[in-house]
């Protein structure tokens, strides 16, 4: 089994920031791909940022400004730093990896179970 744990989440104030993490565990041959989502109640969900295992980095234009992503590939881990928060980011946000779990298998989409991120006074 692959398990995708988001944590960070919170409360914080408009322009505070928060650090957001994912960790991969489980039967892992190779994870290629990985990134943090968010869907607001009504809305799809949108891609924030995703890096591969070489370290490129795609954003989105929602928070291209105001966040990093960066992996660490021995602790199977990725991080979302957002800074400069606003109330509109506030929504449950996703992992998702990209994973192979042996050799022979194909790359398939995995998802955590989203964090909850919410911006107010």
């Amino acid at each position: 089994q692959v398990q995708l744990v988001e944590s960070g989440g919170g409360l914080v104030q408009p322009g505070g920031s928060l650090r957001l993490s994912c960790v991969v565990s489980g039967r892992i041959f190779n994870i290629d791909w990985m990134g943090l989502y968010r869907q607001a109640p009504g809305k799809s969900r949108e891609l924030l940022a995703g890096i591969s295992t070489g370290g490129s980095t795609y954003y989105g234009d929602s928070m291209k400004d105001r966040c990093t992503i960066s992996r660490d590939n021995a602790k199977n881990t990725v991080t979302l730093q957002m800074n400069s928060l606003k109330p509109e980011d506030t929504s449950v946000y996703y992992c998702s990896a990209h994973i192979k779990i042996q050799a022979d298998s194909e790359t398939r989409a995995y998802w955590g179970q989203g964090t909850q991120v919410t911006v107010s006074s």
